[in-house]
């Protein structure tokens, strides 16, 4: 077990300061086009692909970083140069993510590379989860899927939204109820293969910020997936329904399912996505506030903005050290007692909200303009209170974390 560090080794900084280098040089100076554009951008997700960022080996490199920092170092790098373009780029993890909470080594090994493509034919993927009646309360879900044993086939059938890369991936990873007596504990993970009949992207969000990365609903009308698409297979299936419905009886024990186990998984990393926002815009405050002059001195001479600026600082600073905390605690095993993947991600989503509107302040009027970014960063910021998980069902989380009631 690799020990608690803020400190990163050599070669940890070595990667940083790549993925620093294409963020400054390849996605921050394309980032105001592709947000007004409102497209996926293939020519950068392309280019992070031919340098290698885009690319299995290098997520799977930062994911089994030993102490914890791969994944989260190099979210807040890639989210500093934009949080829309960033999208686009490590959406596809998420449902890799999928995949390895709950896939089989097999599952893993097939599937996974398809998600990226390779250099010269860069493809996505997506987890697709929510609903248009159930969000964060997963146990609301109705997208069904029913086992055709004669054929062994899953049957899906429902409507997913809020999907990033939905209806333009390759491989689309669904989550959906095999069992509705059990709530959220009967559900299940199915990969949906490549060019499958009757998956159709629905509609396309027009969203407020992070407009360069695709979200749209996934329509499923008795899309039929062999039996191996159902992640862990069914004997796996089988025996945890078998428990659930046990423990049911005696009067109900939290089990996790497969939507929740990714999530999880994840939090840490969209904590780091915000602290990457967050610091982008503190960065242009502070630069602005050292440059501008009113009354014949800098602004950041007035206390006004100097302690706005110290403020902006600390905040950034606890949410990175609570992001990698969280991210540590994970990967060497440790069970968040207290919610902690939950805490990285409300206090740094948070962070990020407070942040980027401080940064409009201290700009100004030019803040609140399109020629300065911190406009677009307030924006972006808006999205990490709300997907996966708002900033209130965190709070619950970790509430109930805290008093032993259970997690549903």
């Amino acid at each position: 077990m690799a020990e608690f560090t803020m400190e990163l080794n050599d070669e940890q900084k070595e990667v940083r300061d790549w993925l620093h280098g294409f963020a400054a040089d390849v996605i921050r100076p394309a980032a105001a086009e592709w947000d007004e554009r409102e497209e996926t951008p293939w020519p950068i997700i392309q280019e992070a692909a031919k340098v290698g960022i885009y690319s299995l080996d290098f997520y799977a490199q930062q994911y089994f970083d030993a102490t914890g920092l791969g994944i989260p170092m190099a979210m807040e790098e890639l989210f500093w140069g934009d949080a829309g373009i960033a999208l686009s780029i490590v959406g596809t993890g998420l449902a890799a993510v999928g995949v390895l909470a709950n896939g089989t080594e097999e599952q893993i090994g097939t599937w996974i590379p398809q998600m990226y493509g390779d250099v010269n034919d860069v493809k996505v993927a997506a987890f697709c989860s929510s609903e248009p009646d159930a969000g964060s309360d997963v146990a609301s879900m109705r997208t069904r899927a029913v086992y055709d044993e004669a054929k062994d086939e899953w049957v899906i059938n429902g409507t997913k939204t809020w999907a990033t890369n939905g209806g333009i991936a390759n491989v689309h990873v669904v989550v959906a109820v095999v069992d509705p007596e059990l709530g959220s504990k009967g559900h299940a993970s199915f990969i949906v293969p490549p060019n499958t009949p009757g998956l159709a992207q629905g509609q396309k969000f027009k969203k407020h910020g992070i407009r360069a990365s695709h979200t749209a609903e996934v329509i499923l009308d008795n899309v039929r997936v062999p039996g191996s698409c159902l992640l862990g297979g069914k004997e796996k299936l089988d025996q945890r329904l078998a428990r659930a419905r046990e423990k049911a009886k005696k009067g109900g024990e939290r089990v996790k399912n497969a939507a929740m186990a990714t999530f999880e998984a994840s939090r840490p990393a969209v904590a780091a996505m915000a602290v990457g926002t967050a610091r982008a815009a503190y960065e242009v405050a502070l630069d602005y506030a050292q440059t501008r002059e009113q009354f014949g001195r800098p602004i950041i001479d007035n206390q006004g903005v100097a302690f706005q600026l110290a403020d902006m600082r600390t905040s950034i600073d606890a949410a990175r050290l609570l992001t990698w905390r969280a991210s540590w605690m994970a990967i060497n095993g440790k069970p968040f007692t207290a919610a902690e993947g939950s805490m990285s991600k409300l206090f740094a989503s948070e962070t990020a909200k407070k942040v980027t509107a401080q940064a409009i302040q201290i700009l100004g009027g030019n803040g609140y303009t399109r020629e300065y970014p911190v406009e677009r960063m307030h924006r972006d910021a808006a999205i990490y209170t709300i997907f996966e998980g708002t900033s209130e069902i965190q709070r619950l989380v970790i509430a109930r974390t805290l008093s032993g009631m259970p997690i549903r």
